[in-house]
């Protein structure tokens, strides 16, 4: 944008040239001022001046400069949670409303409501397990991943415990202050590998394992999308997917969390959030870096003084302060 500076001065430069040139036509010029005794050849210059200073201190403002940097280190109290989400085609079951993948992602978008100073991850499983979505303190960006997931993602079904509980565990990185642990949410169907030895694994690693049993255990079948009908099995008869409560009791006794089934009430949430508050007990200090001070201000004040003073300059000269000779303009005569 400051290359509008000069090509305005250019433009600025021909037009009073081309002006200067018309009087010069018109008439002889000492004449010319006889007859226009308020011109100003001076004001019309140093208003534009004025201007043009203003608009490049505007600029500069617009460009947002920035100097001076200041560090402090706080105590901050928070977590680290990776969740485990099953989306097995179980999970498209509708023993709790709208179906048990819906109902968790509903559950998860308030937990990470009531987040602050936490990190979450997101680990989604079938027959096999992958990270989608690198631990992070961007909620916005968890709910927004949250919502995309279908069983789609995954091709090879199953519900493969101990590969999510894996995953989950090497996305933590690092060794930190903070209390970990891992949210698995899962009908248990259909238990593939040793999900029990991994929970303990997670504990001695100071991991603590949350699990959340989403359905019911007297089963429901499972809808085919975009169909009336359930599937079935290779005879033909429907499948009736069942919570297996037993092994979601099993991984969180392994893991030393605590099991809790959802429904269609909010007694799930509750729970997990009330455990999730007793972890986050650990005060860790982090080292801040705050932004670059912002000094756009200065340079905007100095632009609006500008226009200030070029308001009450006058192009014409001004009879009740032409005695004043502000811009020399009754020297120059006298030399002249």
């Amino acid at each position: 944008m400051l290359a509008i500076i000069p090509v305005l001065g250019i433009a600025y430069f021909l037009y009073t040239r081309k002006k200067r040139r018309e009087l010069e036509a018109f008439g002889d010029a000492e004449l010319m001022a006889q007859l226009m005794p308020n011109a100003s050849r001076v004001r019309p210059t140093v208003k534009f001046s004025i201007l043009m200073v203003a608009l490049t201190l505007l600029i500069f403002a617009a460009a947002r400069p920035q100097f001076g940097q200041s560090e402090r280190k706080e105590k901050r109290q928070g977590i680290e949670a990776i969740i485990a989400l099953d989306i097995s085609n179980s999970m498209l079951a509708e023993d709790v409303a709208p179906n048990r993948l819906d109902r968790a992602k509903q559950m998860l978008s308030k937990l990470m409501d009531n987040m602050v100073n936490d990190k979450v991850g997101l680990v989604v499983f079938a027959g096999d397990a992958f990270v989608q979505l690198p631990i992070t303190c961007d909620y916005v960006s968890a709910k927004m991943f949250l919502n995309t997931i279908t069983p789609e993602l995954i091709k090879t079904q199953g519900t493969a415990i101990g590969a999510a509980l894996s995953t989950s565990i090497r996305c933590f990185g690092e060794q930190s202050d903070a209390s970990r642990a891992i949210i698995l949410i899962t009908d248990g169907e259909n238990h593939e590998d040793d999900a029990v030895a991994v929970a303990k694994r997670a504990k001695e690693e100071g991991i603590q394992v949350l699990v959340v049993g989403i359905g019911k255990p007297e089963g429901s079948p499972i809808p085919l999308p975009g169909t009336n009908s359930f599937r079935k099995d290779r005879e033909g008869n429907v499948v009736v997917s069942r919570l297996n409560e037993d092994m979601c009791r099993e991984i969180a006794q392994a893991g030393g969390g605590l099991y809790v089934r959802c429904d269609n009430t909010n007694t799930a949430t509750k729970a997990i959030q009330k455990e999730l508050d007793k972890l986050a007990t650990q005060e860790i200090e982090t080292q801040v870096y705050t932004d670059y001070n912002e000094q756009f201000q200065s340079f905007a004040l100095i632009a609006l003084l500008l226009l200030v003073i070029d308001f009450f300059i006058f192009n014409r000269k001004n009879k009740a302060i032409t005695r004043l000779d502000i811009f020399g303009e009754t020297g120059k005569k006298d030399k002249e």
